[in-house]
C-alpha cells in the first residue's frame, strides 16, 4: 500500500503543479468569463482526490465500502476524460499542459496498478473501516487532501456567475 500511496502523492504533486502553473498563472482559468463547466469538472475531480488522499492515509475501506472507493475511481476517470474534451473545446492548451496531462495519466495508471489489488483484498473483508497508518506518508497525504479540497472550493466558487459559450 505504501507504493500505491507514494504514487498517488506524486500524482497530487503533479496535479498541484498543473493547477498552479497552467490553470492559475498561464491560462488564468478562474478569471475567464467562460469556463464554468471546466471549473466545475475540476472542482468535482479535486473533491474526489480530497476523499482519496484524506481517507486512504488513515483507514482501509473494507467489504462493501471498497466498492464505493472503486466507484469513486471510475467517476474520477470519467470526469478526467470529460475534462480533456471540455478543455480542447474551450481553450487552446499550451503544449506543456498537454504533456503534463499525459504524464499524470501514466502516473494514475501506475497508481491503479498498485492500488486495485489492495482494494480487491479489502473487498473480501467484513464491511467496515479499519485504522491504517503509513508514518510520514499519512501526514503528507492529509496535507495534500487539505490543499486539493481548497482547490475544489476555489474552482467551484470561481464557476459561479460564469457561462460557457
Amino acid at each position: 500500500m505504501t507504493t500505491a500511496l507514494s504514487i498517488l502523492l506524486v500524482q497530487g504533486i503533479l496535479g498541484a503543479c498543473d493547477t498552479l502553473w497552467y490553470h492559475e498563472l498561464m491560462q488564468r482559468l478562474p478569471a475567464r468569463p467562460t469556463g464554468r463547466l471546466e471549473l466545475r469538472l475540476h472542482a468535482a475531480r479535486d473533491f474526489a482526490y480530497a476523499v482519496l488522499f484524506g481517507s486512504l492515509a488513515w483507514v482501509t475501506w473494507n467489504g462493501a465500502w471498497a466498492w464505493l472507493v472503486a466507484l469513486l475511481l471510475v467517476v474520477e476517470i470519467a470526469i478526467t476524460l470529460w475534462d480533456f474534451v471540455e478543455e480542447d473545446m474551450r481553450r487552446p492548451l499550451p503544449p506543456g499542459e498537454s504533456v503534463m496531462h499525459t504524464i499524470m495519466a501514466i502516473v494514475y495508471g501506475a497508481f491503479l496498478a498498485n492500488f486495485l489489488p489492495q482494494l480487491f483484498l479489502w473487498s473480501q473483508r467484513p464491511t467496515g473501516f479499519a485504522s491504517a497508518y503509513y508514518g510520514w506518508l499519512s501526514w503528507l497525504m492529509s496535507l495534500m487532501a487539505h490543499g486539493v479540497f481548497g482547490s475544489s472550493v476555489r474552482d467551484l466558487a470561481a464557476s459561479v456567475g460564469r457561462r460557457d459559450k
